[in-house]
């Protein structure tokens, strides 16, 4: 019961800080859409108004299995490096620095929307960043402190402590649960293929209305 209690106390430790380390990868990403040049910021309104183009004229389900595979893979492949990662002790920054730059990518993606439409970019992050990673933020999350905790796991007893544990029941449970964690993931592909592109093609007018190049 104190081994439990124990556990349940440093991996809530763990939640804290991985959960913090991606709330400072948001903010960081969010205060680098400041930096970018004129140039840059030309380069993405064009992206941008030919991303609103296609999702406008695109008619709803078209692609839908391919685009589920490719989605369902991007994400498969985050959480199956950072299993990969939990697995050795030279992986554990690797787990750290994944979780950061989620976090950039998040933050620069809805602050450039925020600066560059207003309320109307702010909008479309709802419909189309916010809902799925609703789900994806947890799952990494909790496939980090996994991987962390294993990690930690073989450092303690093989490396410090030199002892011969055995770690068949912790690695089955390492195992099991970032299988938990992919079928997750399947459900949030399937979101993003048959849902998302369908409230993405309810705001993308709105946008499209005022979606200029900057400094063009």
């Amino acid at each position: 019961m104190r081994t439990f209690r124990h556990t349940l106390k440093e991996q809530n430790i763990l939640y804290i800080f991985v959960a913090v380390l991606f709330l400072v990868g948001v903010i960081f990403g969010a205060l680098m859409v400041n930096a970018l040049s004129l140039e840059q910021q030309q380069d993405l309104g064009r992206y941008l108004q030919n991303f609103f183009m296609t999702v406008d004229q695109n008619e709803a389900g078209t692609g839908a299995a391919q685009s589920f595979w490719s989605i369902a893979g991007l994400h498969l492949k985050w959480v199956g490096l950072i299993w990969f990662l939990g697995l050795s002790v030279i992986g554990l920054p690797g787990i750290l620095i994944l979780d950061f730059l989620k976090g950039v990518l998040i933050g620069f993606t809805v602050g450039y929307l925020v600066g560059q439409f207003s309320w109307k970019g702010l909008l479309f992050a709802l419909v189309s960043v916010a809902p799925s990673n609703l789900l994806i933020i947890p799952v990494l999350i909790v496939s980090s402190v996994s991987a962390i905790a294993f990690s930690l796991h073989v450092i303690k007893n093989r490396v410090m402590l030199h002892n011969r544990v055995n770690v068949t029941r912790p690695f089955a449970r390492y195992v099991g649960l970032t299988l938990v964690m992919c079928v997750l993931m399947l459900g949030v592909s399937s979101f993003e293929t048959w849902v998302t592109p369908s409230m993405m093609k309810w705001v993308t007018p709105v946008l499209l209305e005022t979606a200029a190049v900057p400094g063009s």
